[in-house]
């Protein structure tokens, strides 16, 4: 079974991919699709049997992978409640992003190409989680990676898709060579990269308080580390991984800008598979993180910023998709507060239920665009709620499931209401030093979420319509195939909370994770995030409440308001609109300094040096020389005796003065 789930959308990639064209675009896109529906239906399988039934963790051979020296490492399949929970997501969310394509993509002449890159992007994901050493899981994020390029970049003729490709594929080496190191480190401290080995060493890795500092065990970025610190090193080395692959300040750059795929992209990468790799990066090596309380801290100070830094930006963002990407961003900060915190349950029932509304979203989004002849400009839009009303109401979920809308002191509530509220509330009781800190960042970031989520609401379908009269008129809903994988996961925004927030989260925690999520025995927070203060608990329901009712005052009651204001504080505007101005700084540290060093290298030394002194050059002075030469080959014999007298003058002075010496 594990092996369908893993290889059947490989299967599908390379039929698609190299029989595309003989088969035909319908049949790449149904074989496409029925592959992944059948890996969606027996994940859920495994989730059943692994994680809600009593299955153990169980390690399953593919093949014998590398042998060289000590290192003996197996291609295999780590199978626990943590790799069943990411199948469902990965495969579901894929499945219904493939089925949806269907649809949105139904014009596009390369539809075998775009199905082959989706069911390659899905296989190495599925490689990742479903990975039993470091190597395996790099392999897999390497090639999510690589698959993420072909996607983003899917249209390549349009200049933004190929730089956008490009600068996600730049950025996210950034962070995997980060990953890398953290990987050799991990080699050099445990003797392998084997997880349970990792796992099985960590405990008794890390002296006990109190105790003296060991001898150093090696040597990094020329610091003589013992084991206390190697271990924090290691984890920040890891932890650099994930900030590139999940879009963490300062390596989130690209994350806006992959916004250029198709719109199906966007829910693959930035739902359910790319960017949550990086949270299952850290909730994986959890035994390993929990060791060290220093990079915890960072863990927890650089998601609590991005949570904070994206909802900032997202407030006055106009494309459609690029509200949405924001958000993604920042809600993958209130993931690695999670985990910073040592909240890993809370992380990953957060990353869990954000699968669902977030592809909802979208989705929901591509739909718009589909309706609206390809603009994806909010400002151009307005008064579609009439015209697209499925559309519209399964975007209301998706925005209800995101804001986390519920009844506070109660069961009912959308999936955000249970994962987002959980994940504050621990951040209040958690006792590392910047809990305090990340507690503020994340409930001034959820006031903002729901400004910006109502705001993308009310700009799109309530108002007058913005739109030429043309536009309007060929505004219509989409078809059965788009609308019917809204409706599915509109079902998990809405329930997917209510139902597992006890396994996840809640009383049933050891009993569902069986030792998949590492807690120290101090760490207590699964138990102490239930007695919260009243008014704590209240304040993820007022901030949301606050954003709803300062939005619809906004861009329903006054319309003229958010103008005045951009004006008045054009400033602030500008620096919130130009995204905190990370890319012009990188583009003046990093971008034009690489560009000078390479015209440098080029004038001063291709040209310069090796074309004059080099062999080009010696070849072109041979060559002027033999040009000389040649030209005294005149072919007159008063040129030839002329030479010859000069050579006779020559040898009779030589001989003259040779005498006299």
């Amino acid at each position: 079974m594990y092996h369908a789930i893993v290889f059947l959308p490989l299967l599908g990639a390379l039929i698609a991919g190299l029989f595309g064209r003989s088969i035909g675009a319908k049949a790449s896109e149904y074989v496409t699709s029925l592959f992944l529906v059948v890996a969606a239906v027996l994940s859920w399988i495994a989730f059943f049997t692994v994680a809600l039934g009593e299955g153990e963790t169980l390690r399953i051979p593919v093949l014998e992978w590398v042998k060289s020296g000590g290192l003996d490492i197996q291609w295999a399949f780590r199978i626990d409640t943590l790799t069943a929970v990411m199948l469902v997501v990965v495969n579901t969310v894929s499945s219904l992003v493939h089925i949806y394509s269907i649809g949105y993509m139904h014009h596009d002449p390369h539809r075998p190409r775009f199905f082959a890159y989706l069911s390659l992007f899905t296989f190495a994901m599925l490689m990742l989680v479903t990975s039993d050493n470091l190597l395996q899981m790099f392999f897999g994020w390497e090639g999510v990676g690589l698959a993420s390029y072909l996607l983003i970049g899917f249209w390549y003729k349009k200049p933004s898709a190929s730089a956008a490709a490009m600068k996600a594929f730049i950025v996210n080496r950034v962070g995997d060579f980060g990953f890398a190191l953290g990987i050799f480190c991990i080699f050099v401290l445990f003797g392998s990269i084997s997880f349970d080995t990792i796992f099985a060493g960590a405990a008794d890795f890390i002296p006990r308080e109190g105790a003296e500092a060991g001898e150093a065990i090696f040597t990094l970025f020329g610091m003589s580390l013992d084991k206390a610190d190697a271990l924090t090193w290691t984890c920040l080395l890891l932890f650099m991984g994930a900030m590139g692959k999940s879009a963490q300040v300062p390596l989130h750059t690209w994350l806006p800008d992959a916004m250029e795929g198709p719109t199906p992209v966007s829910a693959l990468i930035h739902a359910a598979t790319m960017v949550t790799a990086g949270v299952f990066l850290v909730a994986r090596m959890s035994p390993v993180f929990e060791l060290s309380h220093d990079a915890l801290m960072v863990v927890t100070v650089i998601g609590a910023i991005t949570a904070f830094f994206a909802a900032t930006v997202g407030l006055v963002q106009n494309d459609i998709k690029r509200v949405i990407a924001y958000s993604t961003c920042s809600q993958l900060g209130y993931m690695f507060v999670a985990l910073g915190i040592g909240a890993y349950g809370a992380a990953i029932f957060h990353l869990f239920t954000h699968a669902f509304f977030k592809a909802l979203l979208f989705l929901g989004a591509g739909s718009v665009i589909h309706s609206v002849s390809d603009e994806q400009d909010m400002r151009r839009m307005g008064g579609l709620r009439k015209h697209i009303p499925m559309t519209y109401w399964m975007m209301i979920i998706g925005t209800l499931a995101l804001t986390g809308v519920g009844i506070p002191f109660t069961i009912i509530g959308t999936a955000g209401f249970f994962s987002k509220d959980a994940i504050i509330e621990s951040s209040f009781m958690a006792h590392s030093p910047v809990a305090g800190f990340a507690f503020v960042m994340l409930v001034v970031a959820a006031l903002f979420t729901s400004f910006y989520s109502w705001r993308l609401i009310f700009m799109t379908f309530h108002g007058k319509p913005r739109a030429s009269a043309d536009v309007m008129h060929h505004v219509h809903e989409s078809p059965p195939v788009m609308l019917v994988p809204l409706y599915i996961l509109a079902a998990g925004a809405l329930f997917a909370g209510l139902i597992f927030h006890g396994y996840f989260f809640g009383e049933e925690y050891v009993e569902f994770w069986k030792g998949a999520l590492f807690t120290l025995p101090e760490n207590e927070l699964v138990h102490e995030y239930h007695h919260v203060p009243w008014l704590v608990a209240l304040l993820p329901f007022l901030a949301m409440l606050v954003g709803l009712v300062t939005a619809w005052f906004f861009y329903i009651r006054s319309p003229e308001t958010p103008k005045s204001l951009a004006q008045d504080h054009r400033g602030l505007y500008q620096f919130l609109l130009n995204k905190w101005y990370f890319d012009e700084a990188y583009d003046f540290l990093f971008v034009r300094s690489s560009k000078a060093l390479g015209r440098f290298l080029w004038k001063k030394g291709d040209v310069g040096t090796i074309d004059s002194f080099g062999p080009d050059g010696i070849a072109a002075r041979v060559q002027d020389i033999t040009g000389r030469v040649v030209k005294l080959q005149t072919g007159y014999l008063y040129h030839y005796a002329f030479v010859m007298l000069i050579g006779v003058a020559a040898l009779v002075t030589w001989m003259m003065l040779g005498s006299a010496f």
